[in-house]
Formats: structure tokens, C-alpha cells, sequence
């Protein structure tokens, strides 16, 4: 038996080279999720999920082969390289693909933890995820509550044949808690998660309880409060708002492969302006908050790259191939949510770059306006071709005379992108972004964990309605 990845990605390197691969990408991952779920006073599931295995990438005369397994022995690992090598040199036929090159790195890197979340004892859990749950079912108005805590380990190393050799131990958890309230006829749903990057030190150093009773008030709450009225608002966005707006309607438009494939509003606009002067838009590896991706899973480094500089459009994600067609070097942004698949242009933490106002100062002088908050936000549409979106946003606030005033709820806001961002006349100084380990980003059948935030920001025009 192989027992070291060293040994796995050499074995896999010299025998696909040896074969005929002219270039070769191994990638090897071992992956733990649990996640405890109580609904309504009810264990409702007590989940541990693991993925472990070896990918290979080969290229043969232009044709591209991709192959995994979950056996790591010999005989498994070299069956699966004549496969990777046999489905590359078949699609040889059908055109040509070149990786753009990049420079050999060997790294790890490992999120540092003080408190193992494996190590708790499961009974601790469950009891913490039980407390918080059965005590929100108490409450007057409260009709049910779910309450999850989850971690993640996620291990891996990305080899290849022109010198990459990195690798990457991240460490999540967090907790979450729904609530419907109803007030007569009237049901109104309000959650709210924290993800820390780091141990279980996280869910040991918060009041859960606390966190819970803040959502369920805001439940009850929400459910006697009226829906706003339908039409065009000057609006404050919250922290949370303004990175699902940037990440959903304007980072997947801005992903190379989408522009490539002409299903991107933003082909065509390098150089271009795609918003106010006032916002700077930065896809990054490393951020306070967010997640953690210092190498993308093709193993080239994840650095800092300005989408929107002033309000111009100066560059698009991209991966080794799709640099290669767009004419310029990768980005950082090949992406797989696990091995059983090969990679895509994803964003990392897509984030507004902050300015210098307080948020005070965003409500100054709105005399009738709307403030959106993002937290519990429950879905929406976008069509990355034409730039639109619609989305559902949590609880929120009317604005009169500079100051939130009453609650509302069953907001939806919708529009085109670039005429939103366009319309941006104020950004604070408030940057935030955060990470969620209960999803992540949807594509090709992938989900990524991502990061996504910005600063509060002021729009001129923000169509609003309720449901």
C-alpha cells in the first residue's frame, strides 16, 4: 500500500509521463463535513460526510483527460491514468487546448486551530444544538425553529509535472438557527449563521443562546410588519447585501469562462466603464473573514486581482486555459468542489473595496429611502448574459428624514447590474466579509466555499417590491 502523498503524486506523475501525457495535473483531497440539524425540539440528522481520493489531469496533443479514484493503490491509481490518457488522446480530434505557463511553487499552508472539532465529544454537540433549539420552540409567536452546527476539514495537494507542489489544510465551523414567526395570518421566516475559519474555540466563546434570541425576536417582529411599497428608492446596502449583489450579478459575469462562451454582459468591456468611480471590485485569496484559497486547485497562487479599478472594468478571473484564450496569464481561480470533478473559473472572495465615509454619513440627507439588509437573504435569479437579477432580501428598514425607521418585510429588490452599480454615489468605510459553511457558490454542478462582502454602500435608484 502507498502510504504518503509523495509517493501517490510521483507514482501518478511518472506514470502518466511515461504513457505520452505532455503535461500532467495531480490532485489528491481528504474531506470531513458534519453537520448536527434539530428541528423543532427534534434531532432531525446527525450527519458525517467524508471524500478522499486522487484526480489526475492529463493533457496529450492538445486533448484533455480527467480521471479520479477513491482506491489509492497502485494497480487503481495507474488504471485510472491510461483512462485519463485514452480520453485525451480521443478528444485530441475535436481541437486543441494549451495551459498558459505558470511559475513552480512548493507550499503549504494550514489554517491554525486551538480546539479540534473532532475531539468534541459528539454528546456535547448534540446537547449545545438541543438547548438553543427546545428553548426558541418555547417562545409566544415562535412556530418552528432549525438549529445546525457544522465543521469542515478540508485537506489538499495539487501537483503537476512543470513544478507545482502545494498543499492546504483549512478548518471551518459555524452555527446556525432559523425561525418562522407568525402573526396571524401571516408566517415570516428569519435565519442567521456565523462561519469562523479556525476551531471549535468559536462555538465554545459565543452565547448561542443570545445569537438565537436575537433571531427569534426578529422573527416575531418581522411578522407584524407591513411590506413596503412597490417602487424606485434612493437605498443604503448593508455589508452582507452589497456582497450578494457583487458576487451573484456582477463576479459571474466577470468569470473568464462565461465571457469566453459569450454568455458574459461584460465581454467586450475590458477598459470600459461598468460602474460609479466610486467602486473598486477585488477577487483576493487571503482576507480577513472570508475563505481561505492562498493556491487555486491548479496550484497557481492566489493573489489580488482588481476586476474594477474606479469604476472600470480592468480584468476577468481565469484559469490556466482560459487565460490561454483570453490572452493573458491565470488568474488564481480553477476551483473544484471536490475530486470527483475537474476544475472551473470560480471567484475566491469577491469582495467592494472600501472608501472613507462612516455609515452615518450614507444616510445623510435620504428623506424617504430604504435601508437593505442582507442577512437571512432567501434566494433569487440572475442571468449573467443581460446583467439582471432579483433577489429576496431579509428584513429591512424604510428611511425617513436619515434614519432607519420601521421594519419591513418580504423585500425584493431587482434591476440590471451595471446600471445599479453605476448609480452608487456613496461607499463607506466599513469593509466586511464573511464565509458560510452551512453552501457556497452553485456552478457546473460544483459547490465552492467562497468569501463575499464590501462596505456599506449608497444607490441613487434601487427598484424595490413586496412580496
Amino acid at each position: 500500500m502507498i502510504t504518503t502523498y509523495e509517493e501517490l503524486t510521483s507514482l501518478a506523475l511518472e506514470e502518466a509521463l511515461k504513457i505520452g501525457a505532455n503535461h500532467v495535473l495531480v490532485r489528491i483531497q481528504e474531506k470531513l463535513y458534519e453537520v448536527i440539524t434539530y428541528d423543532c425540539g427534534v434531532l432531525k440528522g446527525y450527519s458525517v460526510g467524508r471524500v478522499s481520493g486522487l484526480g489526475i489531469r492529463v493533457l496529450v496533443n492538445g486533448g484533455v483527460g480527467y480521471v479520479y479514484t477513491t482506491s489509492l493503490n497502485r494497480e487503481s491509481i495507474v488504471g485510472s491514468i491510461k483512462r485519463a490518457v485514452s480520453i485525451a488522446r480521443s478528444l485530441s480530434r475535436y481541437g486543441r487546448i494549451e495551459y498558459v505557463d505558470i511559475k513552480p511553487v512548493k507550499d503549504f499552508f494550514k489554517v491554525d486551530i486551538k480546539v479540534d472539532p473532532y475531539n468534541i465529544d459528539p454528546e456535547v454537540k448534540v446537547g449545545l444544538v438541543k438547548e438553543v433549539n427546545t428553548s426558541s420552540m418555547k417562545k409566544d409567536g415562535i412556530k418552528s425553529v432549525i438549529t445546525r452546527l457544522a465543521y469542515e476539514v478540508d485537506r489538499r495537494y495539487v501537483v503537476s509535472s512543470d513544478g507545482v507542489n502545494v498543499g492546504g489544510e483549512v478548518t471551518l465551523v459555524g452555527f446556525s438557527h432559523t425561525a418562522v414567526a407568525k402573526y396571524g395570518m401571516t408566517s415570516e421566516k428569519v435565519s442567521n449563521s456565523k462561519t469562523f475559519v479556525g476551531g471549535y474555540e468559536f462555538i465554545e466563546s459565543n452565547d448561542w443562546l443570545l445569537f438565537a434570541d436575537e433571531v427569534d425576536k426578529l422573527a416575531i417582529k418581522t411578522s407584524q410588519a407591513k411590506t413596503p411599497t412597490p417602487g424606485t428608492y434612493v437605498a443604503v446596502l448593508d455589508n452582507e447585501a452589497v456582497g450578494l449583489l457583487i458576487h451573484e450579478a456582477f463576479g459571474h459575469a466577470s468569470e473568464g469562462d462565461l465571457v469566453i462562451t459569450g454568455s458574459s454582459v461584460l465581454r467586450g468591456m475590458v477598459g470600459e466603464r461598468v460602474a460609479s468611480e466610486l467602486i473598486t471590485i477585488v477577487d483576493e485569496g487571503i482576507v480577513n473573514g472570508g475563505y481561505p484559497v492562498p493556491y487555486d486547485d491548479e496550484g497557481v497562487s492566489k493573489g489580488r486581482t482588481v476586476v474594477v479599478k474606479d469604476g472600470i472594468l480592468n480584468e476577468f478571473l481565469s484559469s490556466r486555459y482560459v487565460g490561454g484564450r483570453l490572452g493573458c496569464g491565470s488568474t488564481g481561480n480553477a476551483r473544484v468542489q471536490d475530486i470527483t470533478y475537474d476544475s472551473v473559473v470560480r471567484q475566491t472572495n469577491y469582495y467592494v473595496e472600501p472608501k472613507d465615509l462612516s455609515i452615518d454619513e450614507l444616510f445623510d440627507g435620504i428623506s424617504y429611502g430604504i435601508y437593505i439588509v442582507g442577512r437571512g437573504t432567501s434566494g433569487g435569479e440572475v442571468d449573467p448574459s443581460i446583467g439582471t437579477y432579483t433577489f429576496s432580501i431579509g428584513p429591512s428598514y424604510i428611511v425617513r428624514d436619515g434614519e432607519p425607521t420601521e421594519l419591513v418585510r418580504g423585500v425584493v429588490v431587482s434591476g440590471n447590474i451595471l446600471e445599479t452599480l453605476m448609480s452608487v454615489d456613496a461607499v463607506a468605510k466599513d469593509l466586511k466579509v464573511i464565509t458560510n459553511v452551512f453552501g457556497g457558490c452553485g456552478k457546473d454542478g460544483q459547490t465552492v466555499r467562497v468569501g463575499f462582502g464590501g462596505p456599506h454602500i449608497r444607490v441613487r435608484k434601487l427598484v424595490v417590491g413586496g412580496l
